[in-house]
């Protein structure tokens, strides 16, 4: 019996795990949103939570601790200096998990796992490649 267990297991060994888990949450720094298993998104949501924390303290320390779960520089710099501000003023609850379908293959429950801002950025991403155009096609008016 598994009574007060806690943690999942994914059917793979501890080594196996940990990576998975660490290419979870440094894919999900990387693109800020991604989809995923239910299972594989309520996993990596609390240690995700716990990088965002991490990046807000901004020291040394923090840096080195998030490195030694992410080893990409890329991802932590992009912790550091764009996702972890944006949440400066608020006390948890950096993600949100959002059930979309059944996968075809094995039926398994697929999730979307994303920042909570996501969509606003998104919009602003398109409002700035809107008026990118604006600008390009003026200028190629006026030449």
């Amino acid at each position: 019996m598994r009574h007060r267990v806690a943690g999942r297991l994914f059917g793979r060994t501890a080594n196996q795990r940990k990576a998975l888990l660490r290419g979870l949450v440094s894919s999900l720094l990387e693109h800020q949103r991604i989809e995923t298993t239910l299972a594989r998104a309520k996993a990596i949501k609390g240690i995700t939570e716990k990088m965002v924390t991490f990046g807000k303290q901004n020291d040394l320390h923090s840096k080195r601790m998030v490195l030694s779960y992410i080893p990409n520089r890329a991802v932590v710099a992009k912790l550091f200096s764009e996702i972890a501000p944006r949440f400066a003023d608020k006390n948890g609850g950096y993600l949100r998990i959002v059930q979309t379908r059944l996968r075809v293959n094995d039926r398994a429950p697929m999730a979307i796992i994303e920042f909570v801002d996501y969509e606003t950025l998104s919009q602003g991403k398109q409002k700035e490649t809107a008026k990118e155009k604006e600008v390009k096609e003026t200028k190629a008016a006026k030449a």
